[in-house]
Parts: structure tokens; C-alpha cells; sequence
């Protein structure tokens, strides 16, 4: 077994997968794609927001980021509350962002 190649598929394709079978396999293939869909946009939107809030903070307008905030803090919430990222690792991103306004 070579370490140094990426692992392949059984068919020799990248990302493909066994297409489902049976009718039930049909349908939880086609709720997974559409939980990924929804999955994707929460994160885009968080990833956006921090992305807007970190970079108040660097250009020192902390007045800017705390109007920001509270829509960060909601779409969060909200993504912990669906399931989409864990608590905790909500509230470790909630922290590190009102400290680094804090600092600024």
C-alpha cells in the first residue's frame, strides 16, 4: 500500500459512490443531498458574517462589528439549534469574536 497516493474508489473514480438500490436508499440519497444544500447555505452564511465581522474589527471600526453582531449571534444560534454546528462550538466563536471586538 503506497501513503503517498490519494485512496481510491473501488471503481478506479474519484467520489463515486454505489447508487442506491432500493426505493428507501433512493429516498434518504436524495434527503441527504438536500440536507447538504441547506447545510452548505447556513454555513455560507455564518462563514460571510464572520468574515464581515472580522474585518471591521481589523479595520478598527468596533461600532461597525457590534451592529453586526447581533445577526451573527442569530444565524449561530440558530445553526446550533438545527443541528448544524454543535453548541459549544457556537459559543467558542461567539467568545473569540465579542473578545477580539473587545480588544480593538
Amino acid at each position: 500500500m503506497n501513503l503517498t497516493e490519494p485512496r481510491r474508489s473501488p471503481k478506479g473514480e474519484e467520489g463515486r459512490r454505489n447508487m442506491p438500490i432500493t426505493k428507501s436508499a433512493k429516498k434518504a440519497l436524495r434527503q441527504s443531498f438536500r440536507k447538504k444544500a441547506k447545510n452548505l447555505i447556513y454555513k455560507n452564511k455564518i462563514r460571510n458574517l464572520v468574515k464581515e465581522v472580522r474585518g471591521f474589527i481589523l479595520q478598527n471600526k468596533p461600532s461597525e462589528a457590534k451592529k453586526t453582531l447581533p445577526r451573527l449571534y442569530k444565524i449561530l444560534d440558530k445553526a446550533a439549534k438545527v443541528g448544524i454546528i454543535k453548541k459549544n462550538t457556537v459559543a467558542r466563536k461567539k467568545s473569540r469574536i465579542a473578545k477580539a471586538i473587545n480588544r480593538c
